[in-house]
């Protein structure tokens, strides 16, 4: 094993060690010719004269010697092996002419792309390399020093530009310098206000201590002094014998009056000992545990990565929503980022930015349609900016976003359908009508099908929007129809006789009367508990129903693009194309929905016409992400040390 001088890792160069490399000798030239260019006057003398030496003029790699003309001659006779030695300039260290493998000892003739290696014959037809990808020499050769000379004229052409960014980075030398001092002054008077806090501590904890300290000793000398006074010949015991020698009545009676009392307090404390004051200080201990934990843990602002909120979604402008974990710092501001993202472009698009933007949210707006838009996030507090988020990539619509409310005023069952305040939804209600209808299942069951259309009426270009069906739906059909065929569908009653009437042939495709090469005057995608019908106009049969079936997502997406005579249904969580069939564009064309039974759904709101509200993740009614990035985010912020 040996130490790489360029990037200091260990490598395992196996048994031959060094010699299982290549000896390089573009470099040995190299330096060659510098000597020559140094040792320009030092003439190479020829290895095979008698004296007085000539000067050599030529020299043979297979003799490794230099020679004059006249002994370069003597050397390889005419008609021998040796006059197939080719002369070089002459040298005085001479190296094979070609790179020799260093296993086989043969000449390297192909070049190995999977293992990157020159390989000999040998090495070739060997199992090491039998599936590798290996070219002759002479194709690397050429493919490597076209790369090198198109990498070396855009070097030599941008001689100005390393200029500049030699001068940024001598400038950004000064500012390290500067920077880095007054960090280490910073650093230093936040740790001497730091001692001073301590010291000041210090002092007043100790003044405590003293005071209390003092007190006791006071109260305690004060008890011992009263306790020595109840001692025999001393003190009060001793004055109170003498009293009682008196025989003088009246004067006993004056002296022991006053000394009774005395007596009395010195018998209570007697007979009641307590110290004074305890000589425990445990009171006065300091638990530093939590402060050692924080001077332990004290180190510089950190700065991480933030996650995103499944509020992110992009509709007629991009609702971004990002959330700090429970730990992290409070931002003073965010600096949004976002680009196109163009995989054919040669080059990366220029970030543009939303900056100081306040709370966790941001609107992008101007967008172009069909585009795959990358955005980005970073916090800043005290400590400056953090670092980057994670990328996300969020899919505009295909088309511009129609806006349009469900039309409440003429048509629909108000008994079955009950339409929002907003008018952006709708719940179907079956009720009584359908509780009787199912009591005459076995004989004949009439199930209607109520229809409900859009406020707008499209004439002209590409519309696009979305909608969210419940997924606990019992059949609800979505798509666009001629607004002349739907006021005829709202005149005749539609009544469907269970279970094999469907209104539409095909895919939901209108009328049964119609030709075959004429658009139909409807076209619905049928959605049904929690599945979406794709029958592309074969019949279907119940044996296999998993086969034209595919999961609901969360919103489904409806493209029409009114000159083509065409409507397309998306994923609208990620663009992807469901279906896409002809209908009649030969009038005004509206958005149609169709419930059969239970079921609800509801418009995409626009970003454009959102309230601000401060609510938590989750709270927003049918608003999903196009794309869930990691469940546990790190922060956006850098992280404050804590003292």
């Amino acid at each position: 094993i040996f130490l790489c001088p360029a990037c200091q890792r260990d490598v395992d160069l196996g048994e031959r060690g060094l010699g299982n490399l290549f000896r390089n000798l573009t470099l040995e030239r190299i330096v060659e010719r510098y000597r020559q260019t140094i040792n320009i006057s030092t003439a190479i003398m020829c290895q095979f004269c008698k004296p007085p030496q000539l000067e050599a003029t030529k020299g043979c790699t297979e003799c490794k010697a230099s020679f004059c003309n006249e002994c370069f001659k003597l050397c390889h006779p005419w008609g021998t092996q040796k006059a197939q030695h080719e002369p070089t300039p002459p040298t005085l260290t001479f190296r094979p002419k070609g790179l020799m493998c260093p296993e086989h000892k043969e000449e390297v003739t192909h070049y190995c792309k999977t293992c990157q290696r020159l390989v000999c014959q040998l090495c070739r037809i060997r199992r090491a390399h039998a599936s590798h990808k290996v070219t002759p020499v002479l194709s690397a050769y050429q493919a490597l020093r076209e790369k090198l000379t198109k990498s070396l004229a855009y070097i030599l052409s941008s001689q100005d530009t390393v200029q500049l960014q030699i001068a940024e980075l001598e400038e950004m030398v000064k500012h390290t310098e500067v920077n880095g001092s007054q960090a280490k002054e910073e650093v230093s008077q936040l740790i001497r206000g730091l001692c001073t806090v301590l010291e000041e501590k210090q002092a007043a904890l100790l003044q405590a201590i003293q005071e209390s300290q003092q007190e006791r000793l006071a109260s305690l000398h004060h008890q011992v002094q009263e306790h020595r006074a109840m001692l025999e010949n001393s003190g009060m015991v001793g004055y109170t014998q003498e009293v009682l020698k008196e025989t003088d009545h009246p004067c006993f009676v004056q002296a022991a009056k006053q000394l009774h009392s005395r007596i009395v307090r010195a018998t209570d404390s007697l007979q009641s000992f307590r110290p004074a004051a305890t000589s425990s200080f445990s009171r006065f201990q300091l638990d530093l545990s939590r402060e050692m934990k924080l001077l332990t843990d004290l180190t510089f602002i950190k700065g991480k990565c933030d996650g995103w909120s499944p509020r992110t979604y992009a509709y007629d402008q991009i609702f971004l929503c990002w959330r700090l974990p429970q730990h992290s710092p409070p931002a003073w501001h965010f600096t949004v980022e976002y680009r196109k993202s163009d995989t054919k472009a040669k080059a990366l698009k220029l970030w543009q930015r939303c900056e100081e933007v306040r709370g966790t949210s941001a609107l992008v707006e101007y967008l172009d349609m069909d585009s795959v838009y990358v955005l980005r996030v970073k916090g800043c507090n005290k400590a400056g900016f953090g670092e980057y988020s994670e990328d996300i990539y969020l899919h505009t619509p295909p088309a511009p976003v129609l806006n349009f409310f469900l039309d409440n005023r003429w048509g629909f069952n108000r008994e079955r359908l009950a339409i929002s305040k907003d008018q952006r939804a709708v719940r179907s209600m079956p009720g009584l009508p359908m509780l009787f209808a199912a009591e005459r299942l076995m004989t004949s069951c009439h199930l209607s099908i109520d229809l409900l259309i859009g406020d707008v009426a499209i004439t002209q270009g590409r519309s696009y929007w979305a909608c969210c069906v419940d997924p606990s739906s019992y059949l609800v059909k979505v798509g666009v129809g001629l607004e002349s065929k739907l006021q005829e569908w709202f005149q005749v009653p539609q009544d469907v006789v269970s279970p094999r009437y469907d209104p539409d042939s095909g895919h939901d495709s209108g009328a049964e009367d119609a030709t075959v090469d004429a658009p139909p005057p409807y076209a619905f995608l049928t959605i049904g508990m929690g599945k979406i019908l794709l029958s592309h106009g074969s019949a279907l049969t119940s044996r296999d129903p998993s086969g034209c079936t595919i999961p609901l997502p969360p919103r489904i997406g409806i493209c029409l693009d009114y000159e083509r005579s065409k409507v397309t249904f998306y994923d609208a969580v990620s663009f992807r194309g469901l279906w896409e069939c002809g209908v009649d564009c030969s009038g005004p064309v509206c958005p149609a929905f169709c419930f059969i039974g239970g079921g609800a759904l509801q418009l995409q709101e626009l970003v454009a016409s959102k309230q601000e509200r401060k609510v938590t993740i989750g709270l927003l009614p049918f608003t999903l992400l196009p794309k869930t990035l990691s469940s546990s985010p790190p922060s956006l912020l850098p992280q404050p040390a804590n003292v």
